[in-house]
């Protein structure tokens, strides 16, 4: 695996970029086009574009009132908060909190020093494929990104990889021993954290093998 190059202040400089680059995106949008299917199941554009205000709001007692409300489900309790407030907040009000918010260290309660890159790269991704907007995330941020997940259990990179040899076309980056994997690192972030519109870009005697895991 080729290790993350990504120091501490390059990973908040990363930070800030991802959310003013995607904060232009958003605002560049029409208004129909935040009701668009993400690729996250369940979710619009809107809906990622609201959960990504809340990195640097919410607190323990929010997270805590929260996992009780949504039953202690992960997915449940992101989801439900995400659409509680995109229900809330205008497309301008969203665009304006992740503008305001987008040089601040603060992250979710529980949550690591790469988690608000990851989140910001991956739900990037979410909205911009469904739209037809190319991948603009640097390709040292991508790599680090990479490599995050490919250790994370709680996203499930170790498991959907087992077994298998991971390596970007695009990109210095691979992972893993065993049949091969191999495409543009934004399709391989894809299906490491479950998304199957990543698939149909990669090549490889393991990628039937993938499939199976991508869910």
């Amino acid at each position: 695996m080729t290790p993350p190059a990504l120091t501490e202040q390059d990973v908040r400089a990363a930070v800030r970029d991802a959310r003013l680059r995607l904060a232009d995106t958003l605002a560049a949008l029409p208004r129909e086009a935040w009701a668009t299917p993400s690729l996250a199941a369940g979710w619009t554009v809107r809906d990622v574009a609201a959960h990504l205000t809340t990195t640097t709001r919410e607190t323990w007692a929010d997270v805590l009132r929260e996992a009780v409300r949504a039953r202690f489900s992960f997915d449940r309790m992101t989801h439900d908060v995400a659409v509680r407030r995109a229900r809330a907040f205008t497309p301008g009000q969203l665009v304006a909190q992740l503008r305001e918010s987008a040089a601040s260290d603060r992250r979710m309660p529980m949550s690591g020093p790469l988690d608000p890159l990851m989140d910001l790269v991956v739900h990037a991704l979410d909205v911009g494929r469904p739209l037809g907007l190319p991948d603009a995330t640097p390709p040292d941020v991508a790599v680090a990104v990479a490599s995050y997940l490919a250790g994370n259990r709680l996203m499930g990179g170790p498991r959907r990889r087992a077994g298998l040899r991971l390596e970007a076309t695009d990109v210095d980056w691979s992972v893993g021993a065993g049949p091969l994997v191999r495409g543009p690192v934004h399709d391989l972030l894809l299906v490491l954290t479950g998304r199957p519109a990543g698939l149909a870009a990669l090549t490889g005697d393991g990628v039937a093998a993938l499939r199976d895991r991508v869910r």
